[in-house]
């Protein structure tokens, strides 16, 4: 059985895809009623699978009328998508900007589950022991190198 976490990343997703402009907007105490869980969830929710590096926008409003509003961002579709990876990932890239980048990309259904997974692992901080900043540029020229190869083979 899957966590309360997991649901409602699933059920703010779906409503995601379901929207026309791929916008929702929800009140966070209305929708910690429905799962039965304490407003502080539904940050944490947001917080970790609702992230940029994950491709979504966030924006809220505090207040009486407040909302949250999640916006679901596309993958540059006029360039081709290898510029968008060498300019997301720069000279240096943190771990958690790679491994959002690579679910975006997942997402995106640009890269398999075997390949989100085998390059998650390729750019850990436990396979790249070395210190920072040093370890941040071998991540990027690595992450570059594998994705390049990866989505000019899928594209061919």
């Amino acid at each position: 059985m899957r966590n309360i976490t997991d649901l409602i990343e699933q059920y703010l997703k779906q409503m995601i895809r379901e929207s026309a402009e791929g916008t929702v907007e929800i009140q966070r105490n209305e929708l910690a009623d429905k799962f039965s869980c304490v407003p502080s969830q539904i940050n944490y929710v947001i917080a970790t699978r609702f992230t940029l590096e994950r491709g979504y926008l966030v924006e809220s409003k505090r207040g009486g009328g407040g909302y949250i509003r999640i916006r679901k961002l596309e993958l540059p579709a006029c360039q081709p998508i290898h510029e968008h990876v060498l300019r997301t990932i720069g000279s240096r890239i943190d771990q958690s900007a790679a491994e959002g980048l690579i679910y975006q990309l997942a997402e995106a259904k640009l890269l398999n589950g075997r390949e989100a997974q085998l390059l998650k692992a390729a750019v850990s901080r436990e396979t790249l022991a070395v210190t920072l900043p040093l370890r941040d540029e071998i991540r990027a020229r690595l992450l570059k190198a594998m994705l390049i190869a990866l989505l000019v083979e899928s594209s061919s």
